[in-house]
């Protein structure tokens, strides 16, 4: 017997999400590319269908290795972010965040992230943003080996609300504390 699953969120009807759904517009001319392990993308938790309700013009790749060109089209490396902290490098400023103009976020399990990371060197070389989550993710669903772990959809908040401090996207996790419950 198939359950009756929500049109809007992709949900199954008893847990629908909709009605905590905020779809937000990026800051003016940025992007936002998800990287999306192959295994995570079969995860009925992930909380990258959330991040893609919320922000509809994000971007989402699945797989394992990815070309710089096929990510970035023609986009200067310059004007690119990566949201993870890269302990070889020091994080971006935030005077440097007004030349930010695509923001790449993970997506798996820390495992998986290291594993994308060695598979694609590339990244390892991109400015960076490090977050400095105030408390512990609020995603208790599935939990971090690290302290400072958060979900991918309350990485893209954090990083958004550094990025652009005229706006909040706080709102943004309410779809995530919902699904909590």
């Amino acid at each position: 017997m198939k359950r009756d699953v929500c049109t809007g969120c992709g949900r199954p009807q008893r847990v629908c999400l909709c009605a905590a759904i905020r779809p937000r517009a990026l800051p003016q001319g940025l992007q936002l590319i998800v990287l999306q392990d192959t295994h995570e993308s079969r995860h009925k938790l992930s909380t990258v269908p959330l991040l893609k309700h919320s922000f509809p013009t994000s971007r989402v790749l699945v797989g394992e290795v990815f070309q710089p060109s096929e990510v970035l089209g023609d986009m200067s490396i310059d004007q690119v972010a990566l949201v993870f902290p890269l302990p070889h490098k020091s994080p971006l400023t935030s005077a440097q965040y007004a030349e930010v103009r695509c923001l790449i976020v993970l997506d798996g399990t820390w495992r998986k992230v290291n594993k994308m990371l060695l598979n694609n060197p590339w990244l390892a070389e991109l400015p960076h943003i490090r977050l400095q989550p105030e408390n512990t993710g609020r995603y208790a669903i599935r939990t971090s080996p690290r302290e400072d772990g958060v979900s991918t959809l309350e990485a893209v908040v954090m990083a958004l609300n550094q990025l652009d401090s005229h706006s909040r996207y706080d709102d943004a996790l309410n779809v995530l504390d919902l699904m909590v419950q």
